[in-house]
């Protein structure tokens, strides 16, 4: 026990708490948000930081998905389709990784370069399903469609796509699956996406999580204060979310994961003014930040325009992330 209580055993239960927090506020983010925040802590190799990460997921993950199981929510053919994709290639990701170096520098930057990529990417799935929502709406909305035929090839391409990039990096088994899911069949409800999300995304963080330990072994000393941190954090933040704006932190969150992406890009060895230029660097980071919180309004208030909606107003970002399936007459 004494090896476990580490001097960073108190600053890994405090982030885990705090991110489960956002997580159970708002559903988004585990291995987003928690990846990232561990790194900065330099509590350990990002290797060992990404196997813990899963490792968690798979714990929280599994609660969550037998709560939405009992209530009937996950479409479980369209899960099916899922996990036949996403969890062979989970579990080969990072035997695909590992496979390309071993040397240990070189496997760090590589993996802060592919979560980097992925925070990007996660964070423009928000946008893109914000627009979504938004052309539906103007559409008319979609017809409620709790059990849509199901797509086989692309709905495995989803899987093959999320797997591989939750098996390197943690990242992107809620956002990047979520938006896809929502693109390929926009009737589902909220809550069946939620549910059906959740459903799959425990066998593939398991493989995932199983590969990585085999792999890099599995730290204890991260683990424990993590688990210990997230999971009533987690509580936490869903039993206060009805008296929470939500749609404010979410777009917190995505600011946060663009300049995280761009930290770790500039982490893994990309140094556009060069090396040594640390300050330049994080500058550039602090300016990707102010960037999103002005611009970002701005473009939206463009797209708005475009789709006949006056740039500012009704529907709002919190409107719109509610949006629902319109009721069949």
């Amino acid at each position: 026990m004494a090896e476990l209580m580490s001097d960073q055993f108190f600053s890994i239960l405090i982030a885990g708490f705090l991110v489960g927090i956002v997580v159970g506020l708002t559903g988004m983010g585990g291995g987003a948000l928690m990846t990232p925040a561990l790194i900065f802590l330099g509590v350990g190799h990002t290797a060992a930081i990404v196997t813990v990460d899963l490792t968690a997921a798979a714990i929280y993950k599994t609660g969550g998905a037998i709560a939405h199981w009992r209530e009937g929510s996950p479409n479980l053919t369209l899960a099916k389709w899922l996990i036949l994709g996403s969890v062979p290639m989970a579990f080969l990701g990072p035997w695909l990784v590992s496979g390309l170096t071993d040397d240990p520098e070189t496997l760090e930057k590589t993996l802060k370069l592919c979560i980097g990529v992925a925070l990007l990417f996660a964070a423009s799935t928000y946008a893109l399903r914000l627009y979504i929502n938004l052309r539906n709406v103007r559409s008319g909305g979609v017809l409620p469609d709790d059990n849509p035929p199901i797509r086989p090839i692309p709905t495995l391409l989803v899987g093959m796509l999320g797997g591989l990039l939750v098996g390197i990096t943690s990242v992107g088994s809620g956002s990047v699956i979520m938006i896809a899911l929502l693109m390929l069949y926009p009737g589902l409800s909220a809550v069946k996406l939620v549910g059906t999300d959740l459903v799959q995304a425990v066998p593939l963080v398991l493989a995932a999580a199983v590969a990585n330990i085999a792999i890099h072994g599995l730290e204890w000393d991260l683990l424990i204060p993590l688990v210990i941190g997230s999971v009533p954090g987690t509580l936490l933040g869903a039993r206060i979310a009805p008296r929470v704006a939500q749609s404010i932190i979410r777009r917190g969150i995505v600011v946060v994961l663009t300049m995280s992406g761009v930290a770790l890009l500039f982490k893994a060895g990309l140094h556009p003014y060069g090396e040594g230029q640390e300050t330049l660097e994080a500058i550039t980071v602090a300016l990707v930040g102010l960037a999103m919180l002005c611009l970002v309004p701005l473009v939206w208030g463009v797209l708005r325009k475009q789709n006949g909606l006056p740039m500012f107003g009704a529907p709002t970002v919190a409107e719109l992330e509610e949006a629902r399936p319109r009721p069949q007459s």
